[in-house]
């Protein structure tokens, strides 16, 4: 627990989980060994108040407009909506400048950010605003249906842009202690019960001193850009820690579709890019139509990257991606290699500040050349907001991923599978379980299973088994309606791609769906 704290709110640091059931921590690098005193948004605006820390289609933000604006909506938070240290506030909004304007602003005022994916639909956030207790939210006036929460702010020419105008510009931000919770980072797990990671100010820091500063070794001339919304900490890191943590710049413009990304590269000469595999294999797409010429660093990460893709890619850009594997519980990106200690179709090897092992069956370390469960452990690691499953990801002092791994003699780690039911599509996780509630939402569904089938777009989608009711027909018709009942109940991305009606599910003799069956069956497909 901290020594200090400035959370008058204590309700975050009092749903950790007890000392004994964190991982061990690391802290073998010197920069990461931190002050006892630190503020994330701090650290993140120090660079030149001149330069630009922000562009976009509308225009483009220095550092400091950033400062200043996000100094007024601290006035607003603390001010007008009553936010003292601690409180959780609620984001919600599409990649912007605003969008990270207010994040900032969060973290100055010594709350806790809990920013949301812009596709969850109201049910979604009624479990993120449960688990979290959430206190405050600033939502983009565009999104503020499915949330309708009482104490909330809108922005994008809502109420907040008003109240910015009589605010001061400076603010006394909170002396936060290196170890206050500043972040809490939703992941859905395989139940669909949304898992809470809570991140100290120091774990924020530490994502930009071990993999970016070691991998991707950025500069202050560097313009980043990507698709993966802010509200998943890789693109947090991706789009807004790594580039402010030196003085560079980043492209926030609403996601568009791959297109947009193309055009953004040659509009705005984008060096670095963080993406998916399956939008890398877009992309590819229009690398006649749009100079990519400006790339100079390409990260892939959300799921396994393909050998196939990385050649493509490296053949058509002249750029090797570079693969990682991050977490939620570590905030970021873990195990990674770049330049020349690229292996293309492997991982890489363990960032710098981490350790990271196979493990047999019992949690034991097994020698390299072996294949067995992930574990890893650094600066950062999994702390849930009361949640019993701490004690499934943490065992001796372990953090476990829920992946399989081989690591070979010179230290590569090669992905194997997931050890649970996530389905990675497209970058995106995917909980089937949650897939098949929305499913059985549907007046039509007798029973459905929901598991991960190959897909060579997407690496992985999720599929559908479904058993109808007799008075419903198995048709293409139905296949649409049932998609598009699961898209109006959770977000979108979710929704099954495939989706096979049979007449009965394979079950144990105690009535468990053996979905390990139909994963197998579409692998041999």
């Amino acid at each position: 627990m901290p020594l200090k704290t400035s959370h008058k709110d204590t309700f975050v640091i009092d749903n950790l989980p007890a000392e004994h059931e964190w991982p061990e921590f690391a802290f073998k690098l010197p920069e990461v060994n931190y002050p006892d005193g630190l503020n994330a948004a701090t650290e993140l605006l120090k660079a030149d108040p001149d330069k630009v820390a922000i562009l976009s289609d509308e225009k483009n933000w220095t550092y400091g407009e950033v400062d200043k604006t996000s100094s007024q909506v601290a006035h607003v938070l603390v001010e007008d909506m009553g936010l003292v240290p601690g409180n959780r506030v609620l984001l919600r909004a599409p990649n912007s400048p605003m969008m990270a304007v207010c994040w900032l602003a969060v973290l100055k005022a010594g709350g806790v950010a809990v920013p949301t994916m812009p596709m969850l639909r109201a049910v979604e956030l009624k479990k993120v605003i449960k688990k979290a207790k959430v206190s405050h939210a600033l939502c983009d006036s565009r999104m503020g249906d499915e949330l309708n929460f009482e104490n909330m702010m809108t922005f994008h020419k809502g109420e907040l842009e008003e109240k910015l105008a009589s605010k001061p510009e400076n603010f006394e931000i909170v002396d936060t202690a290196a170890t206050d919770p500043a972040l809490l980072a939703f992941t859905s797990g395989t139940t669909g019960k949304p898992k809470a990671c809570v991140h100290f100010h120091r774990d924020i820091i530490a994502m930009a001193d071990t993999f970016s500063r070691h991998i991707l070794k950025p500069k202050a001339h560097d313009i980043f850009a990507g698709t993966p919304p802010l509200s998943f900490t890789f693109g947090l890191g991706g789009l807004l820690v790594f580039p402010f943590a030196v003085g560079a710049s980043s492209v926030l413009n609403e996601t568009k579709g791959i297109e947009a990304v193309a055009a953004e590269i040659e509009k705005f000469k984008v060096t670095t890019l963080f993406t998916s595999p399956t939008a890398y294999r877009a992309l590819l797409g229009f690398i006649d139509k749009y100079d990519f010429s400006s790339l100079k660093k390409c990260v892939s990460a959300g799921e396994t990257l393909p050998r196939a893709t990385s050649d493509a890619w490296t053949k058509a850009t002249g750029v090797r991606p570079i693969d990682g594997i991050g977490a939620t519980e570590m905030i970021h990106v873990f195990i990674s290699a770049s330049g020349d200690d690229i292996r293309p179709g492997a991982t890489g090897k363990v960032v710098p500040g981490y350790e990271a092992v196979v493990l047999d069956e019992n949690y034991h370390p097994l020698p390299r050349g072996n294949t067995g469960f992930l574990a890893v452990k650094g600066p950062t690691g999994c702390r849930y907001l009361d949640d019993d499953r701490q004690r499934k990801y943490v065992k001796n002092g372990w953090n476990l991923t829920g992946d399989i791994f081989h690591q070979d003699e010179d230290g590569y780690f090669w992905f194997k599978a997931r050890s649970d039911d996530m389905i990675v599509s497209g970058g995106y996780n995917i909980s089937g379980p949650e897939v098949e509630e929305g499913l059985l939402s549907h007046p039509g569904v007798f029973e459905c299973a929901v598991v991960s089938a190959p897909d060579e777009k997407r690496g992985n989608i999720a599929k559908a088994f479904v058993v109808l009711y007799q008075e419903f027909e198995s048709s293409p018709e139905m296949i649409k309606t049932l998609q598009d009942h699961v898209k109006a109940t959770i977000a979108p991305y979710k929704y099954p791609r495939a989706i096979e009606f049979i007449s009965e599910l394979p079950k144990t003799e105690t009535g468990k769906i053996q979905r390990f069956k139909l994963r197998q069956q579409e692998q041999e497909k």
